[in-house]
């Protein structure tokens, strides 16, 4: 379903006199060599720099910024005309309004329209799950949850939505999507990431940047740039810590690392930012191999590459590869980085005035200095910004619809996910007294996570207006029963780490003598990045005795989580009657949950990652078929408390056959085909994945990986047949000697417990 209309950019191209500086409003590729050749090294180094709002801001007589946020005209004036920044970023500190907006942008982009700047600046923003900097934007279920709705479909309509309210706020340029896989549920950005399978995070991914960016050659008024994040390895480090070092051995950094960035690349994603941390003893932004052999020549990235915040700076004072930090911003620079984010902040001119240095001391070529500007110039182009980097923003009247929201809803009813329902304990009851309680029943900040209204997103001041909380959601659901509220347990921020104590625990415990369901919301704040370290994956005690104690009251218990990763709970997941994973739902949220737990809608959502048991454990679905046994010597030893892809509805469909077709068993090309039926008198939504295992190899294979999947609709009664065509390369790994090769031999098509047979003849190499 396209949901948003396009117009096409007319743009007109002006002449120049050889005398003149070139001012163009849509450059050819020539036209932008000539560009290019005109400009001095300051204004080449300047393109590579990009300051934050604060660089520019006016402040008060203690350096605050004024509200509402204004520019300084003389720091922007010093900022293009002595160093001629290319790019800027951030917010400040919270959401600005369109007004405040409109004003930023009107004053960053004055002097380029008044043709005093030839170049004109690119803005970007952290859009990464709406447009959760701009006051009334819509806010959608984080990467993780949208991940659990196995819909690219609907990551194709996130995308857009956040596109069209990012060009709405006058943002050309969006810091997202995050496809890190997500392996490591102790990082703090795990939610983030699009799971823990590169098939999944790979669909999802690209339909993100679809969505962002369009499917045209150009970037149109109503989308923006993609930038995908973290590039590479940035979540699987090995403490867990934000920003920590990590070691991935080629082959595996090869299939599941790689699959998702390669993809959107090939889609045409505009931009890409570095991993922050180290991978095999190499930090991100010095990795001439990652970021210029493999992204830029072997991938043909024809965008340009920006660092993440002061990274530049963490090449000398963390990693310890630049003993100055003019040799860091060199290191970087040579590896490949095209842009640095906030090089030396907030004094953004020292990075100049090095950079300028090193390329007039040969440090820096002039080669590598013109590719960067290169690219540069040529993604400003792709967005349009040559013609016109302020549109009407008067002309998107969409801006925080019911139509966006209701688009947020589904996301958020699609993506959470039912693991447990004993005894059909849910859809609750108009007729039950019902005590909603926990620390998330009532917090709106506990559905959206970090990066919501505030880098944090601790901040209650800036929640969107007329939001519905859980509590408020299930009221509003159930007018005339009795719903009551108990906190019961309060969490807060002590000495970096997030802590809990109790919070009306009397009135808890009386509250559960007078209900028959109690519908407990736990989980953990709003963080991310080194904020958002953690020292355990186990859910608090505290939280946890609000279901000890409801179970001792012997109430019926359903457990709703709001988890930005999984925390542990194998020793009240007994006690629980139903449990629901909502991961971070969004604004929209609390409405969508409501309407699950009262049957208004059915469950569809499925776990985006192995849910671990223990832990010091951390498992996942596709691990080798070299698992060690167990103590009864039995291969018994993968146990996690819930598998990849699992999750409950209340109404299911039924897979009635599997068939497979070899198109060509030289080729290794092969067609599944899957007959499934849907038995209830309501339509129902189905997920269906297909499984491959390679039974024998040369390496190690998986006990079986994701090939493929769809997301289906089905109406009352109604049976369907879903075909999946797969060419060999779905049947590739890397094998013994290094290379990409589907080996010769038999291989195992799974799907619903349904296994087939078959074989390949010869070895393919790819």
């Amino acid at each position: 379903m396209k949901l948003l209309s396009s117009l096409a950019v007319l743009a007109v191209l002006f002449g120049f006199k050889s005398s003149e500086k070139p001012y163009f409003t849509a450059p050819s590729n020539t036209d932008i060599e000539t560009l290019i050749s005109q400009m001095s090294i300051e204004e080449k180094v300047g393109q590579t720099c990009q300051i934050t709002l604060d660089a520019i801001h006016k402040t008060d007589d203690k350096g605050q910024a004024l509200v509402p946020a204004q520019i300084d005209k003389a720091k922007l004036k010093e900022a293009l005309e002595t160093y001629h920044v290319g790019s800027v970023l951030n917010v400040g500190w919270h959401t600005l309004d369109r007004a405040e907006w409109k004003s930023i942008m009107t004053d960053i982009h004055a002097p380029y329209l008044q043709k005093e700047q030839n170049i004109p600046i690119l803005y970007g923003i952290d859009a990464i799950h709406g447009v959760n900097y701009t006051v009334g934007g819509t806010l959608f279920p984080q990467e993780i949850g949208l991940a659990a709705t196995w819909n690219p479909e609907l990551a194709r309509q996130m995308g857009e939505v956040t596109a069209y309210e990012c060009r709405a706020s006058g943002i050309p340029w969006n810091f997202s999507p995050v496809l890190d896989l997500g392996r490591q549920p102790l990082w703090s950005r795990h939610f983030e990431t699009l799971g823990e399978d590169p098939v999944l995070g790979t669909q999802m991914g690209v339909a993100l940047v679809e969505g962002y960016q369009g499917k045209g050659a150009k970037v149109d008024e109503f989308h923006a740039a993609a930038c995908l994040k973290h590039f590479v390895g940035y979540s699987a480090s090995f403490t867990g810590r934000d920003r920590t070092p990590a070691f991935i051995p080629e082959k595996y950094m090869q299939e599941l690392y790689f699959p998702a960035f390669k993809a959107a690349v090939e889609k045409g994603a505009l931009t890409l930012m570095i991993n922050s941390g180290v991978v095999n003893g190499i930090p991100g932004h010095a990795n001439y191999q990652l970021l210029t052999q493999t992204l830029k020549k072997d991938w043909g990235f024809k965008g340009f590459v920006v660092s993440d915040w002061e990274d530049f700076i963490m090449l000398h004072t963390v990693h310890r590869t630049a003993p100055s930090i003019a040799e860091a911003a060199i290191q970087a620079f040579n590896a490949g980085v095209d842009m640095s984010m906030v090089p030396s902040n907030p004094q953004y001119k020292t990075y100049c005035q090095d950079m300028v240095k090193a390329v007039k001391e040969g440090k820096i070529s002039m080669e590598r200095l013109d590719d960067a500007v290169r690219r540069i110039l040529y993604v400003k182009n792709q967005l349009g910004l040559f013609g016109n980097p302020l549109p009407d923003m008067s002309k998107y009247p969409l801006f925080g619809s019911q139509t966006f929201k209701n688009i947020a809803k589904q996301a958020a009813l699609e993506s959470i996910t039912l693991l447990k329902n004993e005894t059909q304990t849910l859809p609750l009851k108009g007729s039950q007294r019902i005590l909603v309680a926990g620390p998330g029943a009532a917090s709106i900040n506990m559905l959206n996570g970090a990066w919501s209204h505030t880098w944090q997103g601790l901040d209650t001041s800036f929640n969107t207006k007329g939001v519905l909380n859980i509590y408020q959601a299930l009221k509003y659901q159930f007018p005339v029963a009795s719903i009551s509220y108990a906190k019961g347990v309060e969490l807060y921020m002590e000495k970096d780490f997030e802590a809990s104590r109790f919070d009306g625990l009397d009135s808890y415990k009386k509250a559960l003598k007078k209900n028959d369901v109690i519908v407990i919301c736990l989980g953990e704040l709003p963080s991310t990045e080194k904020p958002g370290d953690i020292r355990s994956l186990q859910l608090d005690e505290k939280q946890k005795e609000l279901v000890r104690l409801a179970k001792a009251a012997k109430k019926k218990v359903v457990l709703v989580l709001l988890e930005a990763r999984p925390r542990i709970i194998n020793d009240i997941e007994p006690l629980c009657d139903a449990i629901v994973q909502a991961y971070l739902p969004g604004d929209q949220g609390g409405v969508a949950l409501a309407e699950l737990l009262t049957g208004q809608a059915d469950f569809s959502g499925r776990l985006p990652y192995t849910y671990p048991r223990y832990d010091g454990v951390i498992e996942f679905y596709d691990h080798p078929g070299s698992v060690a046994r167990a103590k009864s010597g039995q291969f018994t030893a993968y146990n996690p408390q819930w598998d990849f892809g699992f999750g409950l509805s209340y109404h299911a469909a039924v897979v009635k056959n599997v068939s497979f077709k070899s198109k060509n068993e030289n080729t290794g090309a092969f067609v599944v085909k899957v007959s499934i039926e849907n038995p209830n008198k309501t339509s129902v939504q189905a997920v269906v994945p297909i499984y491959l295992s390679d039974l024998y190899a040369s390496t190690t294979p998986e006990n079986k990986r994701l090939i493929g999947f769809q997301k289906v609709t089905l109406a009352a009664g109604e049976n369907k047949t879903i075909e999946f065509a797969f060419d060999a390369s779905v049947l590739k790994r890397i094998s013994s000697d290094g290379k990409w090769r589907a080996e010769k031999g038999a291989f195992e098509i799974i799907c619903d417990g349904n296994k087939l047979t078959f074989e390949l003849f010869n070895d393919l190499l790819f």
